[in-house]
């Protein structure tokens, strides 16, 4: 199955979501911020970025445009649960795969890792 990172500020959201995708048979890593996420895609090899939009130190968009330039074969996935924050990703087409709206369902989230991990 895939490795995947999970950067989300919210560590109930953040552990939600891990937990999901380890119920599919992913390994999951986790960062509360874009910075450490960062840090962590310099480290190991991922198959799979999941990150939120609006983060303290590094915002998702930012963490979306260094991880796309340094791994150009890494898929992006996004969450947010802000309009505003949504449309702000509009200038990632061809570097992110979607836009994942929060509040979202275990099935929902598991879908999109599902089809982003495909595409």
């Amino acid at each position: 199955m895939a490795k995947i990172l999970i950067t989300e500020d919210e560590d109930s959201l953040r552990r939600f979501v891990a937990r999901a995708l380890q119920l599919d048979g992913h390994e999951t890593f986790e960062a509360a911020d874009g910075a450490d996420g960062l840090a962590q895609l310099h480290d190991q090899s991922f198959d799979l970025l999941l990150s939120d939009i609006r983060m303290p130190v590094m915002d998702g968009i930012e963490l979306a445009h260094q991880a796309s330039s340094a791994f150009p074969a890494l898929k992006i996935l996004l969450m947010t649960g802000y309009a505003e924050q949504r449309e702000r990703a509009d200038n990632l087409n061809g570097k992110v795969i979607d836009v994942v709206s929060k509040p979202f369902t275990l099935p929902d989230i598991r879908k999109a890792v599902a089809v982003a991990l495909a595409a």
